[in-house]
C-alpha cells in the first residue's frame, strides 16, 4: 500500500508546489503580516468572547493532496495576563490554512483569547485597513489605465486624449497624465534643434567635414535630393534620388536642364598679348583646329576650345581639353595694355596643365598671398590645431563681461578657405612679365541646357538700374556701381547690353546664336523678384517677329563691346561677395511689408552682381540633330550660388548631376572627360579606378552567379587595353606585309625586297585579373623622356630611325582635322566615297593608307556606331571585323542579326580545382600535425590571387586574334538612344585595323562592323562613322 502511494505522493507534492508558486506570484505586491503594538491574551479553558471567533492574522498554505483536515484547537499551557506576555502570545496566533487552522510559525498551538481590548483591537484593524488601502492604491504592473482595457476597447487616441476612455476611468487617467513621469521632458539648450543648428557651430562642423572633399555652394541642396559621390577632391551629386532619366532627356531636348559646374578649375594668365600667345603656341597645334590666336576668340567676342599637349610634343603626350575666354579689348575705363585670359579645365587636368604653363611662360617666382589675394579663413588644418571648446559650452550663450566690446564674427563664404593661405596662388615671370593665377572656387559656373535656357535667364534676371545720384555714393556698400554710372560711356554700354539681353527672349533655341557667343551684364539681386510658386518660362516669339535687331543678332552675334563684364575685376567681385545681404535680413524686410507679396524695394542697399553669359553650341559634328544640347553658361562671383540657383529652379529648370552630364556628352557624340581620353594621364588613372570597381563588384558574386569570361572569349571585361590593341595590329600588318613580299617572284634572290619597316619588339605586357596592364606607364612624361633619351643616345643613326623611335614610343589619338575628314569619307556610304575625290579627298588606296600609318602607327580614332537592328551595347563591348561570309549572308538575308562566337574552353578551371585540392590537403595535414601535438592553433590560409574563376590569367597574348573575328576596338559608352530609337555606342578603334578593314571591304559594305558585349556570344551588325 505504501509502495503504491509513493508515486502519487510525489505528483501531488509537485502540484502543490506549482500552486504555491502561482499564489506567491499573484500576492507579490500585497502587504505582509501587520505588526501590532499589543497582542491578544490567551486564557486557559474559557469561552470565546465576542470578536474572538477568528484569528487576528491568517496565511494560506497548501497541504498534501488526498488528505482531510479538521478543526483542531490545542490549548497551550496557562500564561499570565501581563502585557508583555500577551504580546508574545500574539505572535503565535492561529493561521488559517487550506483545510483548517494551523499553528503559527514556531509550530506551537495557541488557544483563542478569552477577551479583547477595544482600543487594541481597533488599532490593529486600523493598521490592516491602512495596509489594504495602500495595496489597492499600488499598481500591480507598469501599465497605464488605457492599457488595461480589453483589446477591442482600446483606441489610439487614448494615449493623449483622456475623454476617449470610459467615464469611470477618466479621473484615474487624468491623474496619471499629470504625473511628472508622463510629462514631456524638456531638452537642454545644448541639445535642442535650434542650438544644434547654430550658425557658429554649424560652420565649424561643415569646415571640418570638408577636410578631404570640398563642398560646392549648392552642396546642401544637392545632398537632400541627389546621390552624392566623392570625386576629384569634391563632393558632387551623381544622380537624382527620383527616377528621372527620361525626364532629364526631355528637359535637354525641349525644356531646360540645370547643372552646377563650379568644380571646374580656372587658370588666369595676365600679361602682354604677344608674350602669352608666343608661350601658349607651344602647347597646341593648328592641325587640331583653332588655337588661342583665333580672331573671334582673341577679341573677347567668342569662347574657344582646344586640346593642350606638352610643349612641342604634338601629337603625343596630350594634357587634356580646355576652353578659354579672352577679356574684351574694348573695356571702358581700363587704360592698361595687359590682356587677361581665362582657361577652364577639368579638375583632374589642373596640376599637369598648370605645371606645363608655368614652364612655357617661365613663371617660377610665386607671388605673396597678401598681394591682391583676400585673406582666407582658417583651413581645416588650422582649425584642428586650435583648442576645441568644452562640450558643456557648445550651444550656450556666454555672458559678456562688463566693459567687454562685442566682436563681430568674420563672414564665412561657402567655397572659401579651400586652399592653404601659405601656399602661393599666383606666379610671375621676371622675363616675360606673365602672371599665372589659380582662380579655382573663386567663381560659380552654372550650365543651362535646352531650348528654354535663355527664357529662364531673361525671366529670372533683371538688369541693374542706373544710379540716379540721389543718395550719397560713398556711404553705400556698392559705390563701385555708382562711380561706374557717372561715366556716360559705361552707362551707354550697360543700356546696350540690357537691350541685347532682352532680345534673347524672342529666340526659340540657343543654337540659333553663333557658337561661343559671350555677353556681359550687371544684374539685380534675383531674390527680389522670386515668384511665389514654381512656373515655367516660355519664349515670347510673337513679340519679336519683325524685329530687325533680332535678325542682326542672329546673323552677327553679340557686338564685341557688349562682351565686357565687371566680373574680370577681382576687387569688384570681392566687394559684391562681402556686401551681400543675407537671406535672414531679406526675409525680415519682406515680412515687414505693409502689403504681403508686394515688390520689395531695397534702394541703395540692393546688390548689383556682374555676370558673364557664354553660349554653348551643343552638337556641331555630323549631319543629324545639329544644335541639340545647346544652352548657356553663367559665371557668378562666389557667395551668390544659391541666390541664382533657386530662381532658376522656380522658372522651370530641372537639375541634373554627373550622370546627366555624361548622357549629354554621349548624345552629342563627344568624348567625356576624363574617361574618354586614353592618351592622357587623367584618363589612364580614371580607367584603372573604374576597372578596380568593376572587378570588386564581380568578385562579390559567387562563381555560379557571374559570367565566365574565359568561356565567352572575353580577355579584358573590365577595361580596354589600348596599348596591347595597337601593338597587336601593328605586328599583324607587318607580318602580312612580310608574307606578301616573300610570296613575290624573285623575292628569294633579292634580300632587299624582304626588308619591312622594323619596329622595336616588345614583350607582351602582363595583365592582371582586372585587365589592367601592370607594366603600362602611368605617367606620359616618363615615357616621353625615355623616348628622347633613346633618340639622343643613338646619334649615329639617321633621321628616319630617330623618327621611328619617337613615333613608335607611345599611344596617341588621331585628332588631325584633315585626316579625320579623310577617314570619315572612307567610312561613309558608297555615294560619299565616290564624291570624296571631288571634294579634295584622296581615294582609298595603299599609298594613302601608308602615308597615315607612317605618322600614326599606334593611334586610336574616336568613332560612333549605330546598330542596324536590335541590340543595346554596353561599356567594354568589343568592336570586331566581319568576315566575307558574314557580309555575304547579310546581303542575302536582311533579317540576319549576325554570327555567333563558339564557346571557348576554360584552361584555368583544372588549375583552380587542383589548387583547391592542394589547399585542402595542406590544411588537413596541418590540422593532423597540430592535433597530434595537442595544440589548438589556427590553420593559416593562403590565397592565390592570380587565379580567379571566370577571368583570364596571365598576359593577353594574341588580343586581336583570340576570337573568331578580329578585334578592332572597344566601346566606352553605349546604350539605347532615345534620340534615334536604336542602340548607339561610342568608342575607339585602331587606325591600323580600321584602314586594313576598309581596304578589304567593298564599296557597298564599307563601314560595317560587328559588336559583341563581354557577357554574350552573339555578334550584331553596326555601322561605323567618324564625325568631324
Amino acid at each position: 500500500m505504501e509502495k503504491g502511494l509513493g508515486p502519487l505522493f510525489h505528483v501531488c507534492k509537485e502540484m502543490s508546489n506549482a500552486k504555491e508558486r502561482k499564489h506567491a506570484k499573484k500576492m507579490r505586491n500585497q502587504p505582509t503580516s501587520v505588526t501590532l503594538s499589543s497582542g491578544f491574551v490567551a486564557d486557559r479553558g474559557g469561552k470565546r468572547p465576542f470578536g474572538a471567533g477568528r484569528p487576528s492574522q491568517s496565511q494560506k498554505q497548501e497541504n498534501h493532496c488526498g488528505t482531510s483536515q479538521q478543526w483542531q484547537i490545542k490549548m497551550s499551557p496557562h500564561l499570565p495576563p501581563e502585557s508583555d506576555v500577551s504580546e508574545q502570545s500574539s505572535s503565535k496566533t492561529m493561521f488559517k490554512k487550506k483545510g483548517g487552522w494551523k499553528a503559527g510559525p514556531e509550530g506551537t498551538t495557541q488557544e483563542i483569547p478569552k477577551y479583547i481590548t477595544a482600543s487594541t483591537f481597533a488599532q490593529a484593524r486600523a493598521a490592516e485597513i491602512g495596509a489594504m488601502l495602500k495595496a489597492v492604491a499600488q499598481k500591480s504592473s507598469n501599465s497605464l489605465v488605457f492599457q488595461t482595457l480589453p483589446r477591442h476597447m482600446r483606441r489610439r487616441a487614448m494615449s493623449h486624449n483622456v475623454k476617449r476612455l470610459p467615464r469611470q476611468l477618466q479621473e484615474i487617467a487624468q491623474k496619471e497624465a499629470e504625473k511628472a513621469a508622463h510629462q514631456k521632458k524638456e531638452h537642454s539648450k545644448n541639445k535642442c534643434h535650434k542650438a544644434r543648428r547654430c550658425h557658429k557651430d554649424r560652420t565649424v562642423e561643415f569646415n571640418y567635414r570638408q577636410r578631404k572633399n570640398i563642398w560646392l555652394e549648392t552642396h546642401i541642396w544637392h545632398a537632400k535630393r541627389f546621390h552624392m559621390v566623392k570625386r576629384w577632391g569634391y563632393c558632387l551629386g551623381e544622380r537624382p534620388t527620383s527616377k528621372s532619366h527620361r525626364a532629364c532627356y526631355r528637359a535637354m531636348t525641349s525644356l531646360c536642364l540645370l547643372q552646377d559646374l563650379s568644380y571646374y578649375c580656372c587658370l588666369e594668365l595676365k600679361g602682354k598679348e604677344e608674350e602669352i600667345l608666343k608661350a601658349l603656341s607651344q602647347m597646341c597645334s593648328i592641325d587640331t583646329g583653332l588655337t588661342f590666336a583665333a580672331v573671334h576668340c582673341l577679341s573677347g567676342k567668342r569662347q574657344g576650345s582646344l586640346i593642350l599637349y606638352q610643349a612641342n610634343k604634338y601629337p603625343r603626350e596630350m594634357l587634356g581639353p580646355v576652353s578659354f575666354i579672352w577679356k574684351s579689348k574694348k573695356t571702358p575705363g581700363d587704360p592698361s595694355e595687359d590682356r587677361q585670359l581665362w582657361v577652364w579645365l577639368h579638375p583632374t587636368l589642373k596640376l599637369a596643365v598648370l605645371e606645363e604653363m608655368k614652364s612655357v611662360c617661365q613663371c617660377s617666382e610665386p607671388v605673396s598671398p597678401s598681394v591682391g589675394v583676400p585673406d582666407p579663413l582658417l583651413t581645416p588644418a588650422q582649425e584642428e590645431s586650435q583648442p576645441e571648446p568644452d562640450d558643456d559650452k557648445i550651444g550656450k550663450k556666454r555672458k559678456r563681461k562688463d566693459g567687454e566690446e562685442s566682436a563681430e564674427r568674420a563672414k564665412k563664404t561657402v567655397g572659401d578657405g579651400t586652399r592653404d593661405p601659405r601656399q602661393p596662388r599666383s606666379w610671375v615671370s621676371p622675363t616675360t612679365g606673365i602672371v599665372i593665377s589659380d582662380l579655382t572656387m573663386e567663381m560659380n559656373r552654372f550650365r543651362l541646357i535646352g531650348p528654354l535656357s535663355h527664357c529662364i535667364l531673361t525671366s529670372a534676371l533683371r538688369a541693374a538700374p542706373l544710379h540716379t545720384g540721389e543718395e550719397d555714393a560713398e556711404e553705400t556698400a556698392h559705390h563701385w556701381w555708382s562711380s561706374t554710372c557717372r561715366s556716360s560711356d559705361a552707362a551707354l554700354l550697360h543700356q546696350r547690353q540690357e537691350a541685347v539681353f532682352q532680345l534673347l527672349g524672342g529666340i526659340s533655341s540657343p543654337a540659333e546664336i553663333p557658337a561661343g557667343t559671350i555677353l556681359g551684364l550687371t544684374v539685380r539681386d534675383p531674390r527680389i523678384n522670386l515668384p511665389p510658386q514654381r512656373s515655367r518660362a516660355l519664349p515670347k516669339l510673337e513679340r519679336y517677329q519683325d524685329n530687325e535687331q533680332l535678325r542682326q543678332l542672329l546673323l552677327e552675334g553679340v557686338p564685341e563691346e557688349c562682351a565686357h563684364s565687371f566680373i574680370w575685376n577681382r576687387d569688384i567681385c570681392r566687394s559684391v561677395t562681402e556686401n551681400k545681404l543675407s537671406d535672414q535680413d531679406l526675409n525680415r524686410r519682406r515680412s515687414e511689408l505693409l502689403v504681403p507679396g508686394s515688390q520689395l524695394v531695397l534702394g541703395p542697399l540692393e546688390s548689383k552682381i556682374p555676370i558673364l553669359l557664354i553660349q554653348q553650341p551643343g552638337k556641331v559634328a555630323g549631319e543629324d540633330r545639329l544644335g541639340w544640347g545647346s544652352g548657356w553658361d553663367i559665371l557668378l562671383p562666389k557667395g551668390w550660388g544659391m541666390a541664382f540657383w533657386i530662381p532658376f529652379i522656380y522658372r522651370g529648370a530641372r537639375v541634373g548631376g554627373l550622370k546627366e552630364a555624361t548622357m549629354h556628352s554621349q548624345y552629342k557624340r563627344l568624348p567625356n572627360i576624363p574617361g574618354d581620353f586614353p592618351d592622357c594621364l587623367a584618363g589612364v588613372l580614371f580607367a584603372e579606378d573604374q576597372a578596380k570597381d568593376r572587378l570588386e563588384r564581380y568578385r562579390r558574386r559567387p562563381p555560379a552567379k557571374r559570367p565566365n569570361y574565359v568561356k565567352l572569349g572575353t580577355l579584358a571585361p573590365f577595361c580596354c587595353p589600348w596599348e596591347q590593341l595597337t601593338q597587336d595590329w601593328e605586328t599583324r600588318v607587318q607580318a602580312q606585309e612580310a608574307a606578301t613580299i616573300a610570296s613575290m617572284p624573285g623575292a628569294q634572290d633579292d634580300p632587299k625586297q624582304l626588308a619591312v619597316p622594323c619596329v622595336p619588339e616588345k614583350i607582351c605586357q602582363p595583365y592582371n585579373e582586372a585587365g589592367i596592364c601592370e607594366n603600362q606607364p602611368t605617367k606620359p612624361e616618363v615615357t616621353g623622356c625615355q623616348v628622347h633619351a633613346e633618340t639622343e643616345g643613338v646619334q649615329e643613326q639617321g633621321a628616319s630611325e630617330n623618327h621611328v623611335a619617337a613615333t613608335h614610343g607611345q599611344l596617341c589619338v588621331l585628332r588631325s582635322r584633315k585626316l579625320l575628314r579623310q577617314l570619315s569619307a572612307w567610312c561613309g556610304s558608297s555615294s560619299k566615297a565616290r564624291l570624296a575625290p571631288l571634294g579634295g579627298q584622296q581615294e582609298l588606296n595603299r599609298k594613302a593608307c601608308l602615308s597615315i600609318l607612317d605618322d600614326f602607327p599606334r593611334a586610336l580614332v574616336w568613332v560612333s556606331l549605330s546598330l542596324l537592328r536590335k541590340g543595346s551595347p554596353e561599356p567594354c563591348t568589343m568592336i570586331c571585323v566581319p568576315s566575307q561570309e558574314d557580309l555575304l549572308q547579310l546581303s542575302q538575308d536582311q533579317g540576319f542579326h549576325g554570327p555567333r562566337e563558339p564557346r571557348h574552353r576554360d584552361p584555368f578551371k583544372s588549375l583552380i580545382l587542383k589548387e583547391k585540392e592542394k589547399k585542402k590537403m595542406e590544411k588537413k595535414q596541418i590540422w593532423e600535425r597540430t592535433a597530434s601535438k595537442g595544440l589548438a592553433a589556427e590553420v593559416p590560409i593562403t590565397r592565390n590571387e592570380a587565379l580567379i574563376q571566370g577571368l583570364w590569367a596571365g598576359p593577353l597574348s594574341g588580343l586581336t586574334s583570340h576570337c573568331s573575328r578580329a578585334l578592332l576596338g572597344f566601346v566606352t559608352h553605349g546604350d539605347f538612344s532615345m534620340a534615334v530609337g536604336c542602340g548607339e555606342a561610342l568608342g575607339f578603334v585602331s587606325v591600323t585595323g580600321l584602314l586594313e578593314m576598309l581596304s578589304s571591304q567593298s564599296a557597298a559594305t564599307r563601314g560595317l562592323v560587328l559588336l559583341r558585349p563581354p557577357t554574350s556570344l552573339q555578334y550584331r551588325f553596326a555601322r561605323i562613322a567618324i564625325e568631324v
